[in-house]
């Protein structure tokens, strides 16, 4: 992973800072950190070491509270989220699943996604790119803390891209399309996708799929049954 989500400039070299942090034990609170002791640990300068601890906390990944002799530290839940997502790519490297397994409830939408997936701009990639024209709407899934936090694991599955595109009165962005099956008890239906429009700020705690079909009246689903979205190499 290359930079952040957060406000400062986050790399590589400041995320393995912030491992080092954790594998002290700073994500359960407040470690004490020598810069000249984390440099030896980097094989860098004091001055190196430093700047990162700051970069860090720019980013808000860390705390710091300098101190005579040093200074006390502690991941912050953002630097947790980071360590997470990168947790989370090398289990796709070693355990190279090819699909990525994500739980949760079904839930009523705003009924944005009829309007969305019906406009001529993007209903047309979806015939092209996906197979199928979808049925006007989105199954809309909030996801389990779990499922939250593994999600960024689709990131590393090869999906469809969704260009965007505009007219006369507005532009419309891109999105990815990733191919997944929906569980739920003994019924399943493949062939479906999760949309993830390509947008800064989105609310990762929940998911939409559309399909060929309306997967509710496929499946027999209401609001809160609980289903498994099974995500797949495209």
């Amino acid at each position: 992973m290359s930079g952040a989500t957060g406000t400062g400039d986050v790399g590589y070299d400041e995320l393995a800072v912030l491992k080092l942090l954790a594998l002290d034990g700073a994500h359960r609170g407040e470690v004490k950190v020598s810069c000249g002791d984390l440099a030896g640990r980097l094989d860098a300068s004091s001055q190196t070491a430093s700047r990162r601890l700051q970069a860090l906390e720019d980013a808000g990944y860390a705390t710091r509270d300098l101190v005579s002799d040093g200074q006390w530290v502690a991941v912050t839940e953002d630097g947790q989220a980071a360590l997470e997502r990168e947790y989370e790519d090398y289990r796709r490297i070693f355990d190279d699943p090819g699909e990525l397994a994500l739980d949760g409830t079904v839930t009523s939408g705003m009924g944005e996604g009829r309007h969305y997936i019906s406009l001529p701009g993007y209903n047309r990639q979806f015939v092209e790119k996906l197979g199928y024209d979808p049925y006007p709407g989105t199954l809309n899934v909030d996801l389990t803390k779990e499922s939250q936090r593994a999600r960024s694991a689709m990131q590393s599955l090869t999906g469809v891209d969704i260009e965007g595109w505009e007219d006369e009165e507005r532009t419309y962005g891109p999105a990815t399309c990733y191919r997944c099956t929906v569980l739920a008890d003994d019924a399943d239906f493949a062939g479906a996708h999760v949309i993830v429009p390509d947008r800064t700020h989105h609310d990762e705690s929940q998911l939409e799929v559309i399909a060929p079909e309306k997967l509710r009246d496929e499946l027999g689903l209401l609001d809160d049954d609980e289903v498994t979205i099974r995500v797949e190499e495209q």
